[in-house]
């Protein structure tokens, strides 16, 4: 099991809150179309739609939150931002946001932090654990064969495969992230998920029971946020048992 929870638990995760996911791939849509509504021509736009297509979003939400964003239709203005900060047990957090009030969100993450036992620090105070890293995530299936995945990554370029047990997580550098999941699309595999991501470069394991249960918490109620986009921690445990 590794630090992206099992296949089986992220699917439910995102079925007990698909609307809210929702909203959030709506925004992040309506951003990245106000350098351009073409796909074709606008990379963030073509991956934020493909994300959205991943979770069975309506075609009508998804052309409604591009019209927002390149002004044919009215909505509000989202201006994007990041948290740092540690959670219980001394355990590194980032949270990204995509927000039309950041006072508001600024308040509702602080007031989480606290809540929970966390503590929000100032830019940079844990980002230097994390390195931003291309990643794709497919389902372990008797359809999937693992050397062929192998030598089409490899081809394709990506860094590293780590082996789950319903899973295969593939990294890659930012730059060669849409080069390799192009070539895996062609060659007929589908994704999980498939984004740029914060990967952490060193782990906390927390111990103590309690400390953990309100991290789960931490990390829940900053997902559940409207205002956030991802969350990302340094937590070897799995944060979704």
């Amino acid at each position: 099991m590794g630090r992206h929870g099992t296949i089986a638990g992220r699917k439910e995760k995102q079925d007990a809150k698909r609307s809210q996911v929702f909203t959030k791939y709506a925004r992040a849509i309506t951003v990245a179309a106000k350098a351009g509504g073409d796909p074709e021509y606008n990379v963030s736009l073509k991956h934020a739609i493909e994300k959205a297509k991943s979770i069975n979003m309506p075609n009508d939400n998804i052309n409604r939150a591009i019209k927002k964003g390149t002004g044919e239709l009215a909505g509000e203005t989202y201006e994007s931002g990041s948290f740092e900060g540690y959670g219980p047990a001394g355990v590194a957090v980032i949270v990204e946001t995509l927000t039309d009030n950041k006072n508001r969100t600024t308040s509702s993450v602080k007031h989480i932090f606290d809540k929970y036992g966390g503590n929000l620090g100032v830019p940079g105070c844990v980002s230097y654990m994390f390195d931003r890293k291309g990643f794709i995530l497919i389902e372990k299936t008797d359809a999937v064969s693992e050397d062929a995945l192998m030598e089409a990554g490899m081809e394709a370029g990506m860094e590293d495969m780590i082996v789950n047990e319903d899973s295969y997580e593939i990294y890659t550098d930012p730059g060669d992230f849409d080069a390799v999941t192009e070539a895996l699309r062609a060659a007929g595999y589908e994704f999980v998920e498939a984004d740029v991501e914060m990967v952490p470069s060193m782990t906390a394991t927390p111990s103590d029971e309690a400390a953990l249960k309100n991290l789960k918490k931490l990390v829940e109620m900053l997902e559940e946020n409207d205002d956030v986009q991802k969350v990302y921690t340094n937590c070897d445990v799995d944060l979704e048992d």
